[in-house]
């Protein structure tokens, strides 16, 4: 099929690379525009945008998809289906509606739960035992469009929001193959009207650990914020982040190591924390973190 591709971020990548294998003719690729980064500031091309190019394809970043000539610029690619995943954009109706096939989004939860800007997040806060891939058609509504193909894959207890968002670009990226090879095929299901929740983008005010919460609140805001933008906690007057936990046995007052392996008292229950993150240094386990960061038994975090 000759596509239009619509992504930003890394999530996107394997998508891309993946429509390119299935033989598909790539007719554009649509992304956010280079923005500052690093210690220069100097403009940087996105994943998406990067890896286009190193295969080739033409790449546009329009700051706005609203204005007439965007949306004749777009329709006169003569697509048969635009394929988003990630593109941060909101397309107006013109654009929806250009591609023969319309516009299909690849979304990482099983909807309608999770509609938004950070499912992946959201589902591991929460304490969901699943979450998963939608292909679903795109129409004006935030997330709202009928799903033609679904996935489910479960969230260990150990799981962190990177690992979950690697897992799912993988299957999004073996979905959406499959469901253009099924397109005519596929029924579109409306989403229920029960169900519904919206996942809210991040703030950096949710990172900031408070130990008299239940250790499994605690457990779970730690690897639902992992890697970014990072649970923290102050050690020793040194704010660390938090990367990677367990729940663990033990009590004592919220904060309180138990032991000297950074095993944590919350308000409930115990984290032990098992990858953490000094300023301006790499991420650590915990046993290669603790041989240059002693933190005693008693230690109490958050001061």
């Amino acid at each position: 099929m000759r596509v239009i591709f619509m992504g930003t971020p890394e999530f996107s990548v394997p998508v891309l690379e993946a429509l390119v294998e299935a033989g598909h003719e790539v007719a554009a690729v649509y992304c956010q525009p280079p923005r500052p980064a690093g210690r220069g500031k100097k403009d940087r091309p996105t994943p998406v945008h990067a890896r286009a190019l190193e295969l080739g394809l033409d790449v546009r970043h329009p700051v706005s998809l609203k204005g007439a000539e965007a949306q004749a610029e777009f329709a006169a690619l003569g697509a048969d289906v635009a394929v988003v995943v990630a593109y941060g954009l909101i397309l107006p109706q013109a654009i929806l509606d250009a591609p023969a096939h319309g516009c299909l989004n690849i979304h990482a939860s099983l909807l309608p739960r999770w509609r938004g800007a950070a499912p992946i997040h959201r589902a591991i806060m929460a304490g969901d035992a699943e979450t998963g891939i939608c292909i679903m058609q795109m129409e004006a509504g935030l997330d709202t469009g009928p799903v033609l193909l679904r996935e489910a894959t479960a969230i260990g207890p150990e799981d962190t929001t990177g690992q979950l968002h690697d897992r799912l670009s993988g299957m999004g990226a073996r979905l959406i193959v499959e469901a253009l090879a099924r397109l005519d095929a596929l029924t579109p299901e409306p989403q229920p009207e029960d169900g519904v929740t919206y996942a809210a983008k991040i703030d950096k005010a949710e990172a900031a650990v408070d130990w008299t919460r239940p250790a499994a609140q605690i457990d779970r805001q730690i690897r639902g914020l992992s890697p970014f933008p990072g649970a923290w906690t102050l050690i020793g007057g040194e704010r660390v982040k938090l990367l990677a936990s367990r729940m663990a046995d033990g009590q004592g007052e919220p904060g309180e190591a138990l032991d000297d392996g950074l095993r944590i008292a919350c308000g409930k229950g115990a984290v032990q924390i098992t990858r953490l993150q000094r300023a301006g240094r790499a991420a650590q386990d915990v046993a290669e973190a603790l041989r240059g960061m002693a933190v005693p038994k008693g230690t109490k975090l958050g001061e």
